[in-house]
């Protein structure tokens, strides 16, 4: 039996979306290989240059740097470069 395939999203419009002021779901890669997944977060700025953006987690208010071309899904969308 084969299992469904992801849908995807191209990184463009992750980027998109992370704009919005609407909270997502990110599944992100560590720097150990390991994924972690963040939920109910908002992106509250992004650096152009570094490919940077800070996340803010909306239950506890923590803040947190996230590199774009870490992030391996985006509410259960796998993002593509």
């Amino acid at each position: 039996m084969k299992s469904a395939a992801l849908p995807y999203i191209h990184i463009s419009t992750a980027k998109h979306l992370l704009a919005q002021p609407d909270p997502v779901s990110l599944v992100v890669w560590k720097r150990d290989g390991s994924l972690v997944t963040y939920e109910n977060v908002i992106s509250i700025s992004y650096d152009f240059y570094k490919g940077t953006r800070h996340i803010k987690f909306l239950r506890s208010g923590e803040i947190r740097l996230v590199r774009d071309v870490c992030i391996y899904k985006l509410n259960g969308m796998q993002v593509i470069l």
